[in-house]
């Protein structure tokens, strides 16, 4: 797409999504967001960079994370009321402890303790250096978040059957290393050319967390970050996201039995993921996606609702999702093997206004 979006092309491909970011619940539980978006606030990674902080070059991983701890509790206490960028700061910081994180990875609840500086590879097969399947502006997301820079990153710490990006997912295309300065200008340039957002997404994100960190050292537009995520992360992923990340933008998939581990390759999903939703809310601003599957209302959707309903209750926007179509492995699985119902969606759909959610699409 050459030149800048305007508000005509929004009206004749996507007429929902002007006035988006003037409805009166998204400017409530967006705030922020919003406000970044129509550069009233700073996005967080650039107070982060306008913090000071000085780092010892000789330090155990013990130290320099409770060196953050410490320093993020002080950088909310006293959040940068401009942007001043440090030559060391506590992006810096953060990237530093992500990088060496990953030399014994654990940045989702794999925790391969991999060297992937080394080459070494985990379940996700991610090396080192940053692995992207495409980037673009995408018109097709949800209508506050649209128009949004999608980098989509390659391979995923999850592997879903029914993914309906697969080839990304189960590494069936090669994906193409980037270099972080690259990806860097791209990001500003999407922003000059009118996106609301960069929507980073995969693939998972977090298994980059490393190298994301450090292409936001070279970003300087202001750009609010989406981390378009499975939420299948570790506690210390999440703590390096503090600060970073304007809105989550999660996927939350399935309930508490064993649903996951059926249509999935990963363990104690409900327990991780409920425990990351909880400290995103308190990190934040959250938009929850909640993609219906055929046969899976009773067991995943409604308990899913109602575990939102009472932890998050209205601070959080749901994403109520009927576009889900059999594809990949899910043709072989009889119970997931066809499109749901109307009378499946509608039922989702009331629980959600029952309860008193915020819905939008």
């Amino acid at each position: 797409m050459d030149g800048k979006i305007n508000s005509n092309y929004l009206l004749r491909i996507r007429p929902d999504s002007v006035y988006a970011l003037e409805d009166e619940e998204v400017k409530t539980v967006l705030k922020r967001y919003v406000d970044i978006a129509n550069n009233r606030a700073f996005a967080k990674f650039l107070l982060l960079k306008s913090f000071e902080v000085e780092i010892q070059k000789d330090f155990s991983l013990e130290d320099i994370l409770k060196l953050h701890d410490d320093l993020m509790k002080e950088f909310k206490e006293n959040e940068p009321k401009k942007v001043k960028p440090y030559k060391t700061n506590l992006l810096t910081l953060k990237k530093i402890i992500a990088k060496e994180i990953v030399k014994k990875c654990q940045l989702c609840e794999w925790r391969c303790k991999v060297d992937r500086t080394k080459g070494q590879k985990g379940f996700c097969q991610a090396g080192e250096e940053i692995k992207i399947s495409s980037e673009f502006i995408h018109m097709g997301e949800e209508s506050f978040i649209t128009p949004s820079h999608t980098i989509f990153f390659w391979s995923c710490n999850m592997q879903c059957i029914f993914c309906q990006n697969y080839t990304i997912s189960y590494r069936l295309e090669e994906g193409e290393e980037i270099d972080p300065r690259l990806l860097a200008k791209i990001i500003e340039i999407r922003r000059i050319e009118g996106c609301r957002n960069v929507n980073l997404v995969g693939g998972e994100p977090t298994i980059y967390l490393h190298k994301i960190l450090e292409v936001f050292e070279h970003v300087s537009e202001n750009v609010p970050i989406v981390w378009n995520s499975n939420m299948y992360m570790s506690e210390i992923s999440m703590k390096l996201l503090d600060g970073f990340v304007d809105v989550y933008l999660t996927d939350f998939k399935f309930g508490s039995g064993k649903c996951s581990e059926e249509l999935t390759k990963v363990k104690n999903y409900w327990d991780i993921v409920t425990r990351n939703h909880l400290i995103a809310s308190k990190q934040a601003e959250v938009v929850i996606r909640h993609l219906i599957l055929p046969n899976h209302v009773e067991c995943c959707s409604l308990p899913i609702l109602e575990w939102i309903s009472k932890n998050l209750g209205r601070n959080c926007i749901v994403n109520v999702m009927d576009q889900y179509y059999p594809c990949f492995k899910a043709i072989e699985n009889e119970k997931i093997n066809r499109r749901i119902t109307r009378e499946e969606y509608r039922r989702v759909l009331e629980k959600a206004r029952e309860l008193g959610l915020i819905v939008k699409g």
